[in-house]
């Protein structure tokens, strides 16, 4: 093996992220910090594999990434898909959860590998809900704040399980799953999880 294999797989394995984030609508901020890619090297990118090929479907974001938590916890849906992310950010191992249930990060900063971890769960995540109401933006805005001190993880005094909540909002100790079951039984014709 040459000395100047391992320089090319690093830059191909960087390439590959930025491609795939790219195809979930990343912005360039997100993709910089986790490829180490330049912003004009991101935007080539874009360019030549997506605008340009004629791949329809794949927009640019443009501006910061979105920053408020509400739309975490903004009611019952949004609650249960954020949970699930940060479920999945735990088997990943983006971030570890103690016996206390405090969240900590798994990763000092954003890497390559990191990049990887973050587009497989977001990617089961868009499996596992027929309807995804969190964008990859979302995803990372999410994975920031639970592991910060806006955002913590509740007990539910009807199934002890763990449920996102915001850190500075009355919590009512129900999980969206109890929340959800609820709302049916009082409206007997609305399925379980939120289907039409």
């Amino acid at each position: 093996m040459r000395l100047t294999d391992d320089r090319y797989a690093n830059e191909r394995s960087q390439f590959e992220l930025a491609l795939r984030m790219i195809r979930h609508e990343a912005r360039t901020r997100t993709i910089r910090e986790c490829t180490g890619l330049s912003d004009d090297r991101i935007r080539k990118l874009y360019w030549t594999y997506f605008r340009n090929s004629g791949v329809t479907g794949v927009r640019r974001r443009r501006g910061k990434s979105p920053r408020q938590i509400t739309r975490f916890v903004k009611n019952a849906q949004h609650q249960l898909q954020s949970t699930t992310l940060v479920a999945l950010y735990n088997a990943g191992l983006l971030l570890r959860i103690d016996e206390r249930k405090l969240v900590h990060p798994c990763w000092p900063r954003p890497d390559v590998e990191f990049g990887h971890r973050l587009c497989r769960a977001f990617e089961t995540y868009l499996l596992l809900h027929e309807r995804p109401l969190l964008s990859f933006e979302w995803a990372w805005t999410l994975l920031h704040s639970i592991c910060g001190d806006e955002l913590y993880l509740a007990s539910c005094a009807g199934c002890d399980s763990c449920y996102v909540q915001d850190a500075f909002a009355l919590d009512l100790k129900t999980c969206p799953c109890c929340e959800i079951e609820a709302e049916r039984r009082r409206r007997p014709g609305v399925k379980s999880f939120g289907g039409d």
